[in-house]
């Protein structure tokens, strides 16, 4: 066993902002999106090729102004509350995701993942599950339902673009008493509005409609299965509220997902992300460091990039076996 003491001291060394690194990252970030996107308007001009061809590096690196925007929502990007908030509206209007309200909701998930009495039961379906005698306990109708929402056609491909495009253009599952919140989804479909519509009136409305499925689409998709990867996995753990814990949630609960260079760029080092769930406020560039700082880190379950491309079929935590089964293992053994 490693001490808990340590461990928290040891994470508590990287939870501080470095502004020149951030600037940098910002710099390097939107200086490549803002070209690529710029070529891809003007290569519309020759033919609806382009928005293909270019769309890809454009979502890729739209995918790590989400990163950068997620940093800001947990107030680690910057130094100060003002500077992650700005740049944190920025990136919405590239990903477009309302900021406050899914900063708000992400803490959520923070509070709560791998807590089987407090799972949410709402918009968060990429890191929750059901229980097998939950799955059991359904009617032959709803377990096929069930089933067919979860089918990776659906999870992976269908519901990411909507949920981006579409969904986040609402205050969905937000109390009324989220007022700010509330403000946030509509003054970004705003700014959205005043950014597209501005940009459409030179361009034109389908070249704009165009360049922005051909990044939103894949950037969606491949963010949900990030996000997805990192917490649903063959060997995850999951707890009742009276044995849960932070530190084995983070190590057990969340996986770390290994990439190649380039990919850990994209994804802004969140293939970290048992040391991100441990210690939030520590900024993307200083994941790795903190990594290496403690053994503690290497007890992680390691997802390679083969297995973060597998199906993922593991959705049930069956309580008994203390693992994830497959919806056919609940079945055969009903």
């Amino acid at each position: 066993m490693f001490d808990r003491q340590e461990l928290r001291a040891v994470t508590q060394r990287f939870q501080r902002a470095v502004p020149r690194t951030a600037a940098w990252q910002l710099v390097s970030t939107f200086l490549p999106l803002l070209a690529v996107l710029a070529a891809m308007q003007a290569g519309l001009a020759l033919g609806w090729w382009w928005a293909l061809l270019l769309g890809l590096p454009s979502a890729a690196l739209t995918v790590r102004v989400f990163a950068l925007q997620h940093d800001c929502g947990h107030g680690s990007l910057f130094g100060t509350p003002q500077a992650n908030d700005l740049v944190g509206r920025i990136c919405s209007l590239f990903t477009f995701t309302p900021y406050g309200h899914w900063r708000r909701q992400h803490a959520g998930h923070h509070a709560t993942w791998n807590d089987l009495d407090r799972r949410d039961r709402g918009t968060d379906i990429y890191s929750t599950c059901e229980t097998v005698a939950e799955y059991r306990a359904m009617s032959r109708g709803r377990r096929r339902l069930y089933r067919t929402m979860r089918h990776p056609l659906c999870m992976l491909l269908l519901f990411p673009p909507l949920v981006f495009l579409a969904l986040y253009r609402l205050p969905y599952d937000a109390p009324l008493g989220w007022g700010r919140e509330h403000h946030s989804v509509h003054l970004t479909n705003l700014a959205l509005l005043a950014v597209y519509g501005g940009l459409a009136i030179p361009l034109g409305i389908w070249p704009v409609v165009a360049g922005v499925l051909a990044v939103m689409v894949p950037a969606s998709i491949a963010g949900v299965w990030l996000f997805s990867v990192q917490h649903r996995f063959e060997g995850v753990h999951w707890a009742r509220h009276a044995a849960w814990d932070r530190v084995a949630a983070s190590l057990a609960g969340s996986s770390y997902l290994q990439l190649p260079a380039l990919l850990r760029w994209l994804t802004a080092s969140l293939g970290f992300h048992h040391v991100h769930h441990l210690a939030p406020r520590i900024p993307n560039y200083l994941l790795e460091a903190c990594h290496d700082a403690h053994p503690a880190f290497a007890t992680a379950r390691v997802v390679t990039l083969r297995e973060a491309f597998s199906a993922p079929d593991h959705l049930l935590w069956d309580e008994k076996a203390s693992r994830m089964v497959t919806f056919s293992e609940a079945e055969r053994h009903a």
